[in-house]
């Protein structure tokens, strides 16, 4: 596949997120909750995760943003589903290398997300893209 193909295709798939967005929403008595926002761009969002015995059960998310910010919080939600925090928050680790255009491990299957790496080509989107990773990283430290 050319790369002119993959970057239509990633494109595509961030704005399916976007228009569709998985997890949007809040868990009522979730045991986590994080309010972040990107006061650069006015991007924010209100994030809410359920553990339970170390294990992230349900993940949604509620805001507003650009279609990269809001995308990738609807991938992270995905992700993180039926992780351990370990993971999730390792997850988290991956996905700020990305950003940072370091690479990642390559058996490691990011789905989704993969399209995202090229917001690392445009300094100006990373806060963008990795926003609900660290209002992530926060609610489940504290949860650990």
């Amino acid at each position: 596949m050319s790369f002119n193909n993959l970057d239509q295709l990633y494109r595509q798939v961030i704005m399916d997120h976007y228009k569709n967005p998985r997890n949007k929403g809040s868990i009522e008595d979730g045991s986590v909750t994080v309010d972040m926002n990107n006061p650069t761009c006015g991007d924010r969002i209100h994030l809410t995760i359920n553990v339970e015995d170390g294990i992230v059960t349900d993940a949604k998310f509620d805001g507003e943003g650009c279609s990269i910010s809001m995308s990738s919080a609807s991938m992270m939600t995905q992700a993180i589903k039926g992780k351990e925090i370990d993971e999730a928050l390792r997850l988290a680790n991956v996905f700020s290398d990305m950003m940072l255009g370091k690479d990642y491990p390559e058996d490691l299957d990011l789905g989704d997300i993969e399209a995202l790496q090229g917001v690392a080509k445009f300094p100006a989107r990373i806060k963008c893209a990795t926003l609900s990773w660290k209002a992530m990283e926060k609610g489940l430290q504290q949860e650990k």
